[in-house]
């Protein structure tokens, strides 16, 4: 295979529940158990589904999203994520062309085929059908002209009948067929109200992916995925530049992929050059409880100067020594909220930093944590950081949920000390706030629906919205200013 080619499918489906992920696992135990390097990426704003990916190759899974990020920075991110790796596969999100507001294919993984050149395989839940897989598979074939999907999978199809249905597929539509997966009893990903259940939850996963894998070995045609990926077009990401970089933080090779525009620009900057002499060190909050981490999040960071050092709300006693900044990110705190609760010296600690200034990003779950009392799944109220006055509680079905977009409310105030512009998340939880903050107006995309939501000050955002970084570095950049402004006051 070519490295210059990015060797890469994407896996996709007409709806959600057509065993995508389960699919995917599949296919990267049987490429890794081949001896290849595998990369891999997730269509959209999804957690879990990268979690069950790192589980089965070892490495960091990355999202893709074309929302969050233009055309340019999309295929840099799969470039970059993709290098020193063989072969790159992409797991789609919901049905093929769902994207903004579910009326539009912006952001969907058809969106996200299109802007990357990738081919996609449509995997097709034949459940309870025959000869009707074939009209469902021409739908999605015509409904763009041209649609990016070069091959099917039939899933829960009986060994029985595949033979003669992938015949017709193949004759009849002329899409090639690169196998089948039967109806699997024994493994099977539950889910909870969030979505899937964390890979450690489930017992014997990785035996139970390397099952798979051999199953699929002998059902899917893994040579033909893997000629597909190599036939696909060169990722054009932007020339090289090396002299943009900043030196204090480049490791950039001959081999690197060009930065974006946007990205240079920041890269090269004074501010990025202060950033980096300083070097602030960030808290980042991972566990059981907090685990809902863009990897490329830590990645944009790291590349503008920051160290990073993960801890543990639920299992440490006290927080880590000689930071400037504290990431508190989303996750499952209301599964654990009696040992966070219990766990009364790091409360305690992040309250007194907190109400003194210190920076901090605080999204969902972690803004759950800063709050007087959080509720857990029985609906028990638990004291927790007391940094935020009021009560997080739960509810019976998802609130607000989806892609936003957020602007500051105030003309005259600077959030971490500068005019960001437009900020660009999205919100997923069953949770909600008697003190979700007014310092920003969220509006959903092609919707009329808009919100206030967000406390914001100087050094500090608290909210529900989860955000993604490269949508716009210049968050990412002001935060870490803001830490290296803390540093100076602790001197």
């Amino acid at each position: 295979m070519s490295k210059n080619n990015t060797p890469r499918f994407l896996l996709t489906a007409p709806k959600s529940g057509s065993g995508k992920t389960l699919v995917t696992c599949g296919i990267l135990a049987a490429l890794r158990k081949r001896g290849l390097r595998v990369s891999s990426f997730k269509c959209g704003p999804d957690y879990i589904d990268p979690m069950f990916h790192s589980r089965v190759l070892g490495a960091k899974s990355r999202n893709l999203d074309t929302f969050f990020t233009d055309e340019e920075t999309t295929r840099y991110l799969m470039k970059r994520g993709a290098e020193d790796t063989d072969i790159s596969v992409v797991e789609g999100v919901m049905g093929y062309y769902d994207g903004l507001g579910g009326i539009d294919t912006k952001a969907s993984a058809y969106d996200l085929a299109a802007v990357t050149k990738t081919p996609a395989v449509l995997i097709v839940d034949t459940r309870g059908m025959s000869l009707s897989a074939l009209a469902e598979i021409k739908g999605f074939l015509i409904y763009k002209k041209e649609s990016h999907i070069k091959g099917v999978i039939l899933n829960r199809m009986s060994p029985m009948l595949y033979p003669e249905v992938k015949s017709r597929v193949e004759e009849e539509l002329g899409i090639r067929v690169f196998g089948y997966v039967p109806k699997l009893t024994e493994l099977n990903l539950e889910s909870r109200h969030l979505g899937l259940v964390l890979p450690d939850e489930v017992k014997e996963l990785s035996e139970k992916f390397d099952h798979l894998a051999e199953m699929l070995e002998k059902s899917l045609d893994i040579d033909g995925l893997i000629e597909l990926a190599g036939e696909t077009e060169k990722l054009e990401v932007a020339d090289r530049n090396a002299d943009s970089r900043n030196p204090a933080v480049s490791t950039e090779t001959e081999d690197d992929a060009g930065l974006p525009a946007t990205l240079k620009k920041i890269l090269s900057s004074p501010e990025v050059a202060s950033v980096c002499v300083h070097r602030p060190r960030i808290a980042v909050a991972k566990d059981e409880a907090f685990c809902f981490i863009y990897e490329d999040n830590l990645g944009l960071l790291k590349e503008l100067g920051a160290e990073i050092t993960f801890f543990s709300p639920l299992h440490d006693k006290h927080f880590p020594e000689n930071c400037d900044g504290l990431l508190l990110y989303g996750g499952y705190p209301e599964l654990s909220a009696r040992e966070l609760s219990e766990n009364v010296s790091m409360r305690q600690e992040i309250r007194d930093r907190l109400k003194n200034g210190f920076p901090c990003l605080a999204e969902c779950g972690g803004f759950m944590y800063l709050h007087t009392t959080m509720e857990d799944m029985e609906g028990n109220a638990w004291e927790m950081a007391d940094v935020i006055d009021g009560r997080a509680y739960k509810t019976e079905k998802l609130g607000r949920f989806g892609y936003i977009e957020l602007t500051g409310n105030a003309e005259d105030r600077k959030f971490l000390g500068q005019d960001v512009g437009v900020l660009r998340a999205h919100e997923f939880h069953y949770f909600d706030s008697t003190s979700c903050g007014t310092d920003f107006h969220a509006k959903k995309p092609l919707r009329k629906r808009s919100w206030d939501c967000i406390h914001g000050t100087e050094t500090q955002l608290f909210g529900f919205p989860h955000l993604y970084y490269y949508s716009n570095p210049a968050l990412a950049l002001e935060f870490l200013e803001a830490c290296v402004r803390q540093r100076s006051k602790n001197v």
